[in-house]
């Protein structure tokens, strides 16, 4: 029987990182993006970028489970990549941001006429 340390060891704690490049020239093509990206939320990922989606998987089955999931959901158009790493390496991932964007204007009020 296994330990609580080795159930939770951070080289069994899997992140399961969903990518893609899908094309949205067209209805049809922006209606398949945005139910994947649907998919994608209802099975427990994450944005961490526009088209690069997270999930946390308490072990290798559970996220092999995930990947196949994505696999069968897997639109017409466009490529997608599955990537699978330990929480180890996941939490060697260092990020960097550029130049600090301008703050957005300010919401004006508009005001309705009668």
């Amino acid at each position: 029987m296994k330990s609580v340390a080795d159930r939770f060891s951070e080289y069994r704690i899997m992140w399961l990182i969903v990518f893609f490049d899908m094309p949205t020239e067209t209805k049809a093509q922006r209606k398949a993006y945005a139910d994947f990206r649907k998919r994608l939320l209802t099975d427990g990922f994450t944005m961490f970028q526009f088209s690069l989606y997270i999930r946390h998987c308490p072990s290798w089955e559970s996220a092999e489970m995930h990947r196949k999931r994505v696999k069968a959901i897997v639109p017409q158009w466009g490529e997608i990549g599955v990537l699978t790493v330990t929480d180890k390496q996941f939490a060697q991932m260092e990020l960097y941001r550029g130049i600090k964007r301008p703050a957005p204007p300010p919401v004006s009020v508009q005001l309705e006429l009668f």
